[in-house]
């Protein structure tokens, strides 16, 4: 089927308002040039994709971002964590530290520049290989153009988290950036994100997780009114690995979170979670998910959380796709919508494609206003409506939160999303 050429000059466009770096190695140069290659392929999305059409990718597209006001000054979610921290302003690198023991750091352009690097052979690839069945061009656009980004490489336990602070002076920054994360067998790591790095973000991770190795991704975009964004994930787990990720947004004009994982070694398990807080007019989150088991006895959770207020919208687009081959599978799904007003809406297309015959695979998703019963209870016992609201949001959000497993982190999580919620009610 022939790409429209409305998508195509779109491409162009794009490629054109984030021309490609020059200097870099060979190899980077090749794969930039396979991803701008694909972008034109398939074109620019419009709402008239399949995955896309409960969420309009336009202000994701155009040539520059649309402005939007600098968030008012708050203590930063992860404020009192002990992490190794990179502060991201105006989606540039302003601070980035060389490493910690067993791991090693530095730069995208860095790694770029140099002939020989490890980032070779994973640089596009993981995005590349996620292309197929669905084509996702804001991720090749992404490995196309981003300069900005982590080459981070791991070899043992990594005695501290990696911090991902972002932070704006602008309001018209356009943060495109690119990390490429390795974990060789029996490593581990923690990477923390929190703040909003740009008026508009493009952010893409390719992690490959080696046998026996596990990593953890924790990402916060707190209450800001006008941030839009595509935060874009793929990843690759060897045998007997884990990948864990969690993400929850307070606010924002447009934010959708794609995440691709392929499970390739037996006895792998993967961990999808997220939640968000709704508000006001023009508001969407979207989560588009691709689970791939393509190994045995590997296990997958998706358990996602929306809770809409005003003409609030949520989306959720899941997908569990057992290969052939892929026996003692298990994979759990799960989406649910709390609608806090009836012109909220909650968009869901849970999908399940299996071609092994000894599986245990499960999808669900539920959405409806808050619980009546519950809300009576409460206020029988002397709270406040809105109040009691708020608690019951907070237990809503509580099976999303418990997907992160170092409880410490959870609790912060936890407490953060009280006082979101409370600054809603």
């Amino acid at each position: 089927m022939a790409v429209p050429a409305r998508k195509i000059d779109m491409a162009e466009a794009l490629l054109a308002a984030h021309p490609a770096p020059g200097g870099e190695a060979g190899w980077a140069a090749s794969a930039r040039a396979a991803a701008a290659s694909r972008l034109r392929a398939s074109g620019a999305p419009v709402r008239r994709d399949e995955y896309w059409r409960w969420t309009d990718p336009a202000s994701l597209t155009a040539p520059a971002p649309t402005p939007a006001p600098l968030p008012e000054a708050t203590a930063p979610v992860f404020a009192g964590v002990d992490a190794l921290e990179v502060v991201i302003e105006d989606g540039r690198i302003v601070s980035a530290p060389e490493g910690m023991e067993g791991v090693e750091i530095a730069t995208l352009a860095d790694a770029m520049s140099r002939d020989i690097h490890w980032a070779k052979d994973l640089f596009g690839v993981l995005e590349a290989n996620g292309q197929v069945p669905v084509t996702r061009p804001l991720a090749a656009l992404n490995t196309a153009v981003a300069t900005e980004g982590l080459a981070i490489r791991v070899t043992g336990k990594a005695p501290r988290p990696i911090l991902l602070r972002g932070r704006r002076k602008s309001d018209s920054a356009d943060a495109v950036l690119h990390h490429v994360i390795r974990l060789e067998p029996g490593a581990e790591l923690t990477v923390l994100e929190d703040g909003g790095p740009g008026a508009r973000v493009n952010a893409l991770i390719e992690a490959d997780v080696a046998d026996d190795a596990a990593l953890h991704l924790i990402r916060a975009s707190g209450p800001e009114a006008e941030r839009r964004g595509v935060w874009q994930l793929f990843a690759r787990l060897g045998r007997e690995s884990a990948l864990k990720a969690f993400a929850i947004a307070a606010g924002g004009r447009l934010t959708r979170t794609e995440q691709v994982v392929e499970l390739t070694g037996d006895d792998a398990a993967v961990h999808l979670a997220g939640a968000c807080l709704g508000d006001g007019d023009d508001f969407t989150h979207d989560d588009t998910v691709f689970v791939i088991h393509d190994a045995e006895r590997c296990e997958s959770r998706q358990v996602f959380k929306k809770v809409l207020r005003g003409t609030a919208k949520g989306v959720f687009q899941g997908k569990i796709l057992v290969k052939e081959g892929a026996q003692k599978t298990d994979g759990y799904q799960i989406s649910q919508g709390l609608l806090l007003d009836e012109r909220a809406e909650f968009l869901a297309k849970p999908e399940l494609e299996i071609y092994a015959d000894d599986v245990i695979c499960s999808h669900g998703s539920t959405c409806g206003a808050a619980d009546e019963n519950a809300l009576y209870y409460l206020r029988a016992r002397g709270i406040p409506k809105r109040e009691a609201e708020s608690l019951l949001v907070l237990s809503f959000l509580g099976e999303a939160i418990e997907e992160i497993e170092d409880e410490d982190l959870a609790e912060i999580l936890r407490e953060q999303t009280a006082a979101w919620v409370k600054a809603g009610a």
